[in-house]
């Protein structure tokens, strides 16, 4: 990459919300680092994403310190990141289960990957992170409305716009910013209505240019949500 460059990593880049940013930034001629659990799902997401631009497609987990490090000597090689994208995560049980009978073993799962490894890919990235680099972490509603069978996505949610909001108190170098995207037809929408017809879901990218709204770093660091975003573009 050259160094007028602006490179972005995308965790969970392969399919749903994390591809359809990642494409989006492609096609703007941004370099990608993205990864994805599904070998072959991230296969088929680097080809079309290498159309546009340069891509590291690296296979694995973020709960996995070995990955993380990984992300961080792609992002070094890279020449730094100006955007990071926390879009990896887990859903949990399905159908969700209530708190009281919410297994704990599998609640530390849901922590481990909606808390812990977005902050530990922040860890491990922070030195590739240029000054003014902006970090995203996605959020859901779910995270500040009690919805009855999401104690615990909704909690993991919550601790990461906690996490967020000292993070970005604790570094005013980088702008941080939390993002509810809204319903969207993927496949952890599937996951968590097993039973419902969610084709009325729109699609991920109708998120994306509300997201993207922030990555200029022009609005103060903060929580919003992607569809009011789109409606502060169009106003301005």
């Amino acid at each position: 990459m050259d160094s007028n460059s602006k490179t972005a990593l995308v965790t969970g880049g392969s399919r749903g919300l994390g591809f359809a940013i990642a494409s989006s930034l492609a096609r703007q001629g941004w370099g990608i680092i993205t990864d994805a659990r599904g070998a072959a799902e991230l296969v088929a997401a680097r080809q079309e994403l290498s159309q546009w631009t340069q891509v590291w497609a690296l296979p694995g987990d973020v709960t996995h310190p070995s990955h993380r490090r990984s992300l961080a000597k792609a992002s070094a090689e890279a020449g730094g990141l100006n955007l990071l994208v926390n879009n990896a995560g887990i859903l949990g049980p399905s159908p969700q289960p209530e708190l009281l009978q919410y297994p704990l073993s599998v609640l530390e799962e849901v922590y481990r990957a909606n808390v812990l490894a977005p902050l530990g890919v922040i860890q491990a990235v922070r030195e590739c992170l240029k000054p003014g680099a902006v970090i995203i972490n996605i959020t859901s509603d779910a995270g500040v409305e009690a919805y009855p069978g999401w104690g615990g996505y909704g909690s993991s949610k919550a601790a990461l716009e906690q996490l967020s909001a000292v993070l970005a108190v604790e570094n005013p170098q980088w702008k941080v910013y939390w993002v509810d995207p809204g319903d969207m037809r993927t496949r952890m929408q599937e996951e968590a209505f097993p039973e419902e017809d969610i084709s009325d879901r729109p699609e991920p990218e109708k998120s994306v240019p509300g997201i993207l709204e922030l990555v200029a770093g022009e609005l103060p660091g903060g929580r919003y949500r992607a569809q009011d975003l789109i409606q502060y573009s169009r106003q301005a």
